[in-house]
């Protein structure tokens, strides 16, 4: 039912509860699924992950102090598989196959620790939706076996089949990555440096990428022709050329193949970044955690996985059927898809009003 008037903050715990149980019912014990509902309700009005925050924003009779510690003993004692948290996400997708792959990395620094996070999501109009991830237990760029194993997770529960391909910046290439990507037949477009060595086999020759595109025009695209080797793998580049303060840049992309369509694919590239600032500063802003212990963290990033794409459909639904995002002169939206729905259901969980009738919670559902 849509909360039309004033409810209490069992009615709001019920109807949430009985959608969580649909999904990790199997998983996890009532009181652990009972948390998740009251910490993503309560993240969503508060929008931060501070535990201070989350505590007082709890809909429960008990004090912010008790419902502090139940925060903390669950982010220290309970089991959150990835998997459960990623196969939610993903029953929430829309139905649309083969799906685009996004990788990219996030990092920020609390204190003398570190916080590290490789990313893996779907290319969604104009969003990254957020499925999977690895917590990194060091600074800067990720390894190759972390970005396999990231990959293999999803080859493993959702299947190879669902990948049409996977797009990456420069930080993700090398030789064992490549050749992975290749053996398994997934499509990839990913950006290098623009002096990155390149073999061409008809000219038994070696070249600087760039060298290819040399005589490209300013705005203008090509893809190479002729398949040649990058660190010994076969491969296809492709690139533009632009002009960024005065200066000529290039962006070369590498892909395992259909070159003439790697320019296109990879504009969505950013849609991660758009990811990133929802969790960050323009929603749920995770950088607030005082949490530095990587279990711990990663649980609390999964929940806030499951918040953003519940407000991201909310905003979804209501931008197409309801209430147009409205556009600006310049031509951009007013708000994102994602702020669209935080904001609506960040006013409908705390004023206990939904002015708009919609039923919040089956966002939520799979069914």
């Amino acid at each position: 039912m849509p909360l039309k008037t004033n409810t209490s903050p069992e009615d709001k715990d019920t109807q949430l509860l009985a959608v969580f149980k649909a999904h990790l019912a199997g998983d996890l014990n009532l009181a652990r699924i009972r948390l998740i509902c009251l910490f993503i309700t309560a993240l969503c009005k508060v929008k931060s992950v501070n535990y201070s925050k989350l505590s007082a924003g709890f809909d429960s009779m008990a004090s912010a102090s008790s419902c502090f510690r139940r925060i903390q003993r669950f982010m220290a004692t309970a089991e959150l598989p990835m998997k459960l948290i990623s196969k939610l996400i993903f029953s929430l997708l829309p139905n649309e196959d083969p799906l685009t792959l996004v990788m990219d990395r996030t990092n920020w620094k609390f204190g003398n620790s570190d916080i590290n996070i490789l990313m893996l999501g779907v290319s969604y109009r104009n969003v990254a939706i957020p499925l999977m991830f690895r917590m990194l237990d060091k600074r800067g760029n990720s390894s190759t076996e972390e970005r396999i194993g990231l990959v293999r997770d999803f080859m493993d529960w959702f299947g190879a089949v669902r990948i049409d391909c996977l797009l990456a910046d420069r930080e993700f290439i090398g030789e064992k990555w490549l050749g992975f990507l290749n053996a398994n037949h997934i499509r990839y477009h990913i950006r290098i440096r623009n002096n990155f060595r390149v073999f061409l086999p008809r000219k038994q020759k070696e070249v600087a990428a760039w060298h290819l595109f040399g005589d490209v025009g300013i705005g203008r695209a090509r893809h190479y022709e002729h398949i040649l080797r990058m660190h010994g793998e076969l491969c296809y580049l492709s690139a533009t050329k632009t002009v960024v303060d005065g200066k000529v840049e290039f962006l070369i992309l590498v892909s395992f193949n259909r070159p003439a369509e790697a320019l296109a694919y990879y504009r969505q590239r950013w849609q991660v970044e758009t990811l990133f600032r929802a969790l960050k500063s323009s929603g749920f802003n995770i950088e607030d955690t005082h949490v530095t212990a990587l279990d711990r963290l990663e649980k609390l990033i999964m929940l806030t996985m499951v918040a953003f794409i519940w407000c991201y459909r909310i905003g979804d639904y209501i931008d197409e059927h309801i209430k147009p995002i409205k556009v600006k002169k310049h031509g951009r939206r007013a708000v994102s898809v994602f702020k669209y729905g935080l904001d609506y259901l960040s006013e409908c969980l705390l004023s206990g009003y939904n002015k708009l009738a919609v039923n919040i919670f089956r966002f939520l559902s799979c069914t």
